[in-house]
């Protein structure tokens, strides 16, 4: 098969298409034909050396896939041969076969195209797991989601509006129109607005219940200025280019909590429950056609580079696919 393999660290130049075996499904494993995939910042973060994939034979990065069941182990009852999956993985999805337990694997809605698919899994997954399993968001509360354009963030709005819950987002100014189609009641500027005096005001100084951040850094004492009495902030990514001094008695005050939380790090029985629940619940929103992926871009496998420059430079909104297979 071809995959994108990194042999060595570095810019996305280092981004290679070799042949190398096809990967044997355990027995409770299924054996995917891939036909999309899409690129997440741990993707750069791995390719530069920052935040390691696991051991593989080949070190294929990519978090996310959909595709066909091409083979079956032993004992798999979930899905048969020829069935339309998605779902996330360690690392390994940048490739056109790939190996993943069966309950990991979700059954793709008929209103979500295969070549659309692979762009779901990995930040609704995140998102959903940030907000509503660690936050508590429900409905008619508050969220403050940063990065709103971002992957995690296009689909942090629509989960939270599902929820009927309202949501703040900041963002730069060419992708206010995309945040608020997606529904977000309140847009900031974070080149030019401060987003603790703006979501202080539109909750009446009250705060938000939920901060999604990507960033970090000096966010992290303005997030505690902006959360409410008993919030979470919920931090799943560090974009921010160093840390700052921190007051930790301005959380007390608030007695609010801040919770740090990746997804490949977790054992696999944690990643099934969480792919199982988060199938059942927000699955049916998407098959009602309220709840989507929005694409920003696509590239073949072969244009892996442009699109990781692209994320590199910040400059998508939305997610950028990788078409694999048909």
């Amino acid at each position: 098969m071809r995959a994108v393999v990194l042999e060595e660290k570095g810019g996305p130049e280092v981004l290679q298409i070799r042949d190398v075996p096809d990967p044997v499904a355990g027995p409770e494993e299924l054996l995917v034909e891939v036909v999309s995939t899409a690129v997440n910042r741990a993707d750069l973060l791995q390719r530069m050396g920052i935040y390691p994939g696991p051991p593989m034979m080949h070190e294929i990065p990519g978090l996310e896939f959909a595709g066909r069941v091409f083979a079956v182990g032993e004992r798999v009852t979930a899905h048969r041969v020829g069935d339309a999956v998605m779902g996330i993985q360690n690392g390994g999805c940048y490739a056109e076969m790939l190996t993943v337990h069966e309950r990991q694997a979700m059954a793709v809605p008929r209103a979500l195209s295969l070549a659309d698919a692979g762009a779901f899994p990995e930040v609704f997954i995140t998102a959903w797991d940030a907000l509503v399993r660690q936050g508590g968001l429900t409905s008619g509360r508050w969220a403050l989601v940063h990065a709103g354009a971002s992957g995690v963030g296009t689909a942090a709005i629509q989960i939270v509006k599902t929820l009927g819950a309202r949501v703040a987002v900041t963002a730069s100014a060419g992708k206010h129109d995309l945040c608020r189609s997606l529904g977000a009641d309140l847009v900031i500027d974070y080149a030019s607005e401060d987003f603790v005096h703006e979501v202080l005001g539109v909750t009446g100084g009250a705060g938000v219940d939920v901060i999604l951040d990507v960033i970090g850094g000096e966010y992290l004492p303005r997030n505690v200025a902006a959360v409410a009495l008993g919030g979470r902030i919920i931090q799943v990514g560090v974009m921010a280019a160093k840390p700052v001094p921190f007051d930790v008695g301005s959380l007390l005050v608030k007695r609010a909590s801040v919770t740090g939380t990746t997804l490949r790090a977790r054992p696999i029985e944690e990643k099934i429950a969480i792919t199982q629940e988060f199938a059942a619940q927000l699955l049916p929103h998407v098959a009602s056609g309220s709840v989507k992926p929005v694409i920003d871009s696509r590239y073949s496998l072969d244009e892996v580079a442009a699109a990781h420059t692209r994320m590199g430079q910040n400059a998508n909104a939305g997610k950028l696919v990788l078409d694999v297979g048909t």
